[in-house]
């Protein structure tokens, strides 16, 4: 049981950082998600720079530690990402092209609820607007 928890905790991470750099898109489709996202994309980066606990990182390593394993070395980053799926020397470029990428999605996300919000007069199937 506590394996299926770790692994879930772990498969619930990766999602999250998924999120963080892909949920830009989903304002897209739903414009509200982006209050979600600016919260997740915020928590990611503060994660990242400043000294804070992870609680996903917290959880795992609990219950890695129930299971009589050592808490993960250098954190969830370090251990499933860093030289596992992303060379250390590309981090740098990764980090800016994941930034580049959720402004991008921000933008699109803005540019999209603008098209929705702006009604031009006599566009077939907009409502003609008097006053």
């Amino acid at each position: 049981m506590l394996w299926w928890l770790t692994a879930l905790t772990t498969a619930v991470h990766f999602l999250a950082l998924l999120y963080i750099g892909l949920g830009g898109f989903l304002a897209w489709i739903w414009p509200k998600s982006v209050f979600v996202h600016v919260f997740f994309a915020l928590w990611g980066v503060a994660v990242n720079v400043f000294p804070l606990p992870c609680p996903l990182t917290v959880l795992e390593d609990h219950l890695r530690g129930l299971r009589g394993l050592e808490p993960m070395p250098g954190g969830f980053n370090e251990y499933y990402i860093y030289d596992t799926l992303i060379p250390r020397e590309l981090l740098p470029v990764v980090g800016v092209a994941a930034l580049l990428l959720v402004i991008g999605s921000y933008v699109g996300a803005y540019a999209h609820w603008r098209q929705r919000h702006h009604h031009d007069d006599g566009v077939p199937g907009h409502p003609v607007r008097l006053g």
